[in-house]
């Protein structure tokens, strides 16, 4: 649940970023574009400064572009870097649980074929089953 939350965060984070570049761009182009257009100039000046902003504007979306290639990287690396850590947390858990539950079989077993009594056997059966229960609960709650 807190990986979900974590995750939609980040997305909003990305969403809105992406949002206010998209809005510094056109805003800087609207804003450049009526100045130049209400500035009292002659026609070789207005279009020499409409030049100007255009190269201005293409650089700035060159810069941006740039650093969301580069945003872009370490997000890529990050992700990576966590997916291998839960991979691996996980494969660790599967581990301890699957030696833990051959541990459980292997006393069940021993209790079985002692020969035993019947009910005694199955009251140290039952104990083993438990306490692999509460070992496997403990471990899940450490994780969480």
């Amino acid at each position: 649940m807190t990986n979900q939350n974590q995750n939609q965060n980040e997305e909003n984070q990305n969403i809105n970023s992406k949002d206010f570049l998209i809005g510094s761009l056109i805003g800087g182009i609207v804003g450049a574009s009526l100045a130049l257009i209400f500035a009292p100039k002659s026609g070789k000046e207005l279009r020499g400064d409409l030049n100007q902003g255009a190269h201005y504007v293409k650089d700035r979306a060159n810069d941006w572009k740039d650093v969301a290639y580069e945003k872009s990287g370490e997000w890529r690396d990050y992700a990576k870097e966590q997916s291998q850590q839960l991979g691996h947390t996980v494969s660790e858990r599967s581990q301890d649980l699957t030696s833990k539950l051959k541990e459980t079989k292997e006393t069940i077993q021993e209790k079985i074929s002692k020969d035993e009594d019947p009910e005694k056997a199955a009251e140290e059966v039952a104990q083993a089953i438990e306490e692999a229960a509460q070992a496997v609960e403990e471990e899940n709650n450490t994780n969480v």
